[in-house]
C-alpha cells in the first residue's frame, strides 16, 4: 500500500506513534489510509452540510475495510465573491485546491481519495488533484439547492441579479427586490440551476468520477446521504482493483463530457475547466474539437437560466444525468466503452437509465435545437478563440454588428450600464480582466443580469477577455484570448470601433482596416500591457505570483509547467 511509507516497520515506530496520538488503534492504522477531501466552511451555502456528507463517506470507508482521514480545503463562494476584489480570487483558487491536496496526499501517504466538492471552482481543482495524483479516487458532491418560490414562480439567485437590473430600470423597487432575496434561495447546497457549480458536477459524473446521481440528487435529500455513503464504500473497491482516475478520464471520457456539455447547455466556464483537467491528465483537449462536437450533439435539455421553470431538481426527476446519456448513447453520440467509477463500462452503468419525463429531457428527434449549447468562436479580435453560451439565445443565426464602449475593468463597465450609458447596438468591450491581467479571469455576472433585468440582454453585446458566469444569458461573449494584457487584439479596440457577431459562422471580427489596426499595435508592449493591467486591478501577495504562472484561457487558464508551457 502506498501508506506502508509512513507506517511499516521499525523505522516509522515515531510515525505510528504520531498516528496513535489521534487515537488510532493498531487495526486501524494497519488498514488503507483514505483521505477525506472536505471542502466544508460556514461561509459558502454550497458547503455548509458538507461536514453531514463527510460523516457518510466515512462510514462507508469503514464498512469495506478502510481509514478515513479527513482534511480541509478552501472554497470561495462566486455569489457573494462577484462584483468587487473578491473574484480576482476565485478561479485562482482552483490552483491552490489542487496543490494542497496533492501537499496533504503525498506528506502523509494516503492511499485513496474521496474528493467533496460543491461549488464552482471547488469542483474542477479537485478533479485536476485526482489527476495530478493518480491514487484510486472518487468524487461526492454536496448536491444542488432547490429553488425558491417567490410571487407565485420559482426564483434563484440569477433573479436575484437580474433583480438588481429591475431596480436600476424603474421596473420593480427595493421593497419588491428585498422579498425576493429572501426566498430566492431557500436551503443549501449549489445554486439551484445550471450553472458552474452543477455544470461541474454533472460533468464529473459524465467523465466515470463520480456513482449516478452526483450531478443532480438535490442537498437536502436524504438520498444524497446514502449516496454518500456508497462513495465512500466504493473507493475500496476501486482500492483493491487498482482503476485510476487517469484509467478513467482519457480522450474519449472527455470527448463524452462536451458532448454532454453540449446536450445540457452547462456554463462557459467548463471551458475552462475541463482544458485544466486534460492537461493534468496529459491528453490533448483542443478548442476546436468543441465545435465539432457540438456540430454533431443536439441540445436535449434547457435548466435555468436557459429557460425559467426547470431546475436540477427537475432533471434529477426526470432521470438525471444517466437518462440524458443514455438518450445520446442509444443515437450513436457518446462513447459508452470507456470505464467509470462504478467498475464497469459507461454502457454497463447506462443500461437500465431511462427519460421519466421528455419536457425537461428532450427526445433526439424533438431537441431545442440540432447543435450543442455552447460554441467557441474564432476571428481576428479572438484569433485564439472565445467562448459564448448559445443554449441561452432565443436564436443562434444572430448577426450582430454594433459600435463598441470600452472599459479598461468591470467596474467602470458596471457604472456605465447602472447609469443607463448603454444602449441598443452598442458592443461593450471590458478588458484587463484575463487570466494575467485581471489576474484571475473575473467572473462578471453582475453586468450580465443587469442587463437583462433592464431587458437589453439580446439588444447589447458584451465581450470579454475575462469571464462571464454560468448564470450569465444574452450576447455575452468570455474568454477572448490572447488577452488585452500580453497584446491581444481586445487591447487595442477603441470607442467607437464596429465589431461584427457571426453565431452561425462562429466568429467575431473587429471591422477596422488592417494599416489602422498595426498602427494602434506599433505602441504596444509586453511591459505596457501588463502595467496597464496592473493599474486597473493591482497585484499584490498570491496574485502576483499566479500573474507569473498562468497560462491563457484557451489553455484552461491553467499554471505552467517546467516543461516548457
Amino acid at each position: 500500500m502506498n501508506s506502508d511509507i509512513v507506517k511499516k516497520g521499525i523505522d516509522r515506530a515515531p510515525h505510528r506513534s504520531l498516528f496513535k496520538a489521534l487515537g488510532l488503534t493498531d487495526r486501524e492504522i494497519e488498514k488503507p489510509l483514505i483521505g477525506i477531501v472536505n471542502s466544508f466552511n460556514e461561509i459558502v451555502p454550497g458547503h455548509m452540510h458538507l461536514r453531514q456528507i463527510a460523516e457518510a463517506v466515512k462510514s462507508g470507508v469503514r464498512e469495506n475495510g478502510g481509514t478515513p482521514m479527513e482534511f480541509s480545503t478552501i472554497a470561495v463562494c462566486d455569489g457573494i465573491a462577484m462584483g468587487h476584489v473578491g473574484m480576482h480570487y476565485s478561479l485562482a483558487s482552483r490552483e491552490l485546491i489542487a496543490d494542497s491536496i496533492e501537499i496533504m496526499t503525498k506528506a502523509h501517504g494516503l492511499d485513496a481519495l474521496v474528493f467533496i466538492p460543491s461549488c464552482d471552482k471547488i469542483v474542477p481543482g479537485m478533479l485536476m488533484a485526482a489527476m495530478r495524483l493518480n491514487l484510486p479516487s472518487i468524487v461526492v458532491s454536496g448536491g444542488p439547492m432547490l429553488p425558491g418560490r417567490f410571487k407565485g414562480e420559482e426564483v434563484n439567485l440569477i433573479s436575484v441579479f437580474e433583480g438588481v437590473g429591475k431596480v436600476h430600470s424603474g421596473q420593480e423597487n427595493e421593497e419588491w427586490l428585498k422579498g425576493l432575496e429572501q426566498t430566492a434561495c431557500p436551503t443549501c447546497g449549489s445554486c439551484a440551476g445550471m450553472f458552474t457549480a452543477n455544470s461541474m458536477n454533472c460533468l464529473a459524473e459524465v467523465i466515470g468520477m463520480s456513482l449516478p446521481g452526483n450531478g443532480t440528487i438535490p442537498a437536502v435529500y436524504s438520498e444524497r446521504i446514502v449516496f454518500a455513503k456508497e462513495s465512500g464504500y466504493q473507493v475500496m473497491n476501486l482500492l483493491r482493483s487498482d482503476i485510476r482516475p487517469r484509467d478513467i478520464v482519457t480522450q474519449a471520457s472527455l470527448n463524452n463530457a462536451i458532448a454532454a456539455d453540449m446536450a445540457l447547455g452547462c456554463s462557459t466556464n467548463t471551458i475552462l475547466h475541463l482544458p485544466a483537467i486534460a492537461f493534468e491528465a496529459e491528453v490533448e483537449l483542443d478548442l476546436a474539437d468543441i465545435n465539432t462536437i457540438s456540430d454533431r450533439t443536439p441540445q436535449i435539455c434547457k435548466l435555468s437560466p436557459a429557460v425559467n421553470g426547470h431546475y436540477m431538481v427537475d432533471l434529477n426527476e426526470a432521470g438525471g444525468i444517466s437518462a440524458v446519456l443514455k438518450t445520446l448513447l442509444d443515437a450513436g453520440l457518446f462513447d459508452g466503452s470507456v470505464q467509470t467509477v462504478s467498475e464497469c463500462t459507461m454502457a454497463e452503468r447506462l443500461a437500465n437509465a431511462e427519460v421519466r419525463d421528455s419536457n425537461v429531457i428532450h427526445p433526439i428527434s424533438n431537441p431545442y435545437s440540432s447543435k450543442g449549447g455552447l460554441s467557441v468562436l474564432f476571428g481576428d479580435l479572438a484569433p485564439e478563440g472565445s467562448v459564448i453560451k448559445v443554449g441561452a439565445l432565443a436564436k443562434r443565426d444572430i448577426v450582430f454588428e454594433g459600435t463598441t464602449k470600452v472599459f479598461d475593468g468591470e467596474d467602470l463597465a458596471a457604472d456605465a450600464i447602472r447609469r443607463g450609458e448603454i444602449k441598443e447596438g452598442d458592443v461593450v468591450i471590458i478588458r484587463y480582466e484575463g487570466p494575467r491581467g485581471g489576474p484571475g479571469m473575473r467572473e462578471m455576472l453582475g453586468p450580465t443580469a443587469t442587463l437583462a433585468g433592464m431587458g437589453l440582454d439580446a439588444s447589447v453585446a458584451l465581450l470579454t477577455d475575462g469571464r462571464f458566469s454560468g448564470g450569465s444569458r444574452g450576447l455575452s461573449i468570455g474568454h477572448i484570448s490572447p488577452e488585452a494584457a500580453v497584446g491581444g487584439e481586445i487591447a487595442f479596440v477603441e470607442n467607437g470601433d464596429s465589431i461584427r457577431i457571426d453565431l452561425e459562422q462562429r466568429r467575431i471580427d473587429w471591422l477596422l482596416p488592417e494599416e489602422e489596426k498595426e498602427k494602434r499595435r506599433q505602441n504596444f508592449s509586453a511591459e505596457k500591457g501588463l502595467a496597464k493591467a496592473y493599474k486597473v486591478s493591482g497585484r499584490t501577495g498570491y496574485l502576483g505570483r499566479y500573474a507569473q504562472s498562468v497560462q491563457s484561457a484557451n489553455k484552461g487558464a491553467a499554471f505552467k509547467t517546467n516543461k516548457g508551457d
